[in-house]
């Protein structure tokens, strides 16, 4: 395959932006398109390019995406002009978002039938991440094409890229991510909770762990949430309760046992029932997972407070 000259990207959000904002200075030349053409124009400073329409992006090399569904990207893809609807259609494309292994299969089938390739490409961290150099990617799709992008998803995906094999692979890989996130984040708010009924700070408490051998790049920049409630969004409930049921449902299929997941599963619900104590329960549910804590923490009889303390995240640039 041909040197990549022509790179494109659709959806700029929390992470398209800082994403595409590392592609830029690496020194690729980055066309973009974004629903909210705003947004995108965030980027032309640094060099970007703002198309009209996804069709626009038709004559790139390699096509970025990063939408919030599956419906999303058949939309841009193949919807009203959509990048497969012009007369040529780009070699690789290397899709970002989190959506199902068999939504993408079908994609891949159709894109298949115009011979270019994709690369299921999802990735773990948050923007800060992003922006951090903290970001990593787990990657599947035919080998060629990998080898093609490797270096473009090496500019963004700065902690590591891990290629895992042909077809869907990369989309369970981040399935059983965020089972694992799921469970994390559940037991992390259990002996947080435990800590402060015992009269430990929470702020001391997520010290010591996050500089224990069970600390990890999560906890870190988890911790200031935990510590001062701030719940700003990164990721919702109502996604990582999909997740976890797209675990459990290809756990199922394959006949291996997640009975923690279960579990985990059923605390994350009872998260859903305590928001409707709230005065605007959807908009509790539209803020940041981490407000886990707030559900363990009534459950346990304790009402939290901010402890309005500076706590490092190991988000360095940040």
């Amino acid at each position: 395959m041909e040197k990549i000259n022509k790179v494109g990207w659709i959806g700029i959000g929390r992470m398209g932006l800082p994403m595409v904002k590392k592609i830029l200075e690496a020194g690729f030349k980055v066309t973009i398109w974004n629903r909210t053409r705003s947004k995108a124009e965030a980027l032309a400073k640094y060099g970007a390019e703002i198309v009209d329409a996804p069709v626009d992006l038709a004559t790139v090399d390699v096509l970025f995406t990063m939408v919030s569904t599956g419906l999303d990207l058949e939309q841009v893809y193949f919807g009203q002009k959509g990048v497969m609807t012009g007369k040529e259609s780009p070699q690789i494309l290397v899709d970002c978002s989190s959506i199902g292994a068999d939504q993408s299969a079908a994609l891949r089938e159709k894109l298949n039938e115009r011979n270019s390739q994709l690369l299921a490409a999802p990735v773990s961290g948050n923007g800060k991440c992003v922006k951090a150099g903290k970001l990593s990617s787990v990657v599947s799709g035919p080998k060629s094409a990998f080898d093609a992008v490797e270096s473009i998803i090496k500019t963004y995906s700065i902690q590591g890229v891990s290629y895992v094999g042909e077809g869907e692979l990369a989309r369970f890989c981040k399935i059983a991510h965020n089972v694992l996130l799921a469970v994390y984040t559940q037991n992390m708010a259990e002996i947080t909770i435990l800590a402060e009924k015992a009269g430990i700070p929470r702020h001391a408490f997520l010290s010591f762990i996050n500089n224990s051998v069970m600390g990890s790049i999560f906890s870190r920049y988890k911790t200031p949430a935990f510590v001062n409630l701030d719940w700003t969004t990164t990721f919702t409930p109502h996604l990582l309760r999909k997740d976890v049921d797209l675990g459990l449902k290809e756990a199922r299929e394959l006949n291996v046992a997640m009975p923690v997941t279960a579990a985990t599963r059923e605390a994350l619900q009872t998260h859903f029932g305590a928001a409707q104590s709230k005065d605007d329960p959807e908009a509790y549910l539209a803020s940041d997972f981490s407000a886990l804590l707030e559900t363990v923490a009534k459950q346990a009889g304790i009402t939290l407070k901010s402890e309005n303390k500076t706590v490092p995240t190991g988000l360095e640039t940040e």
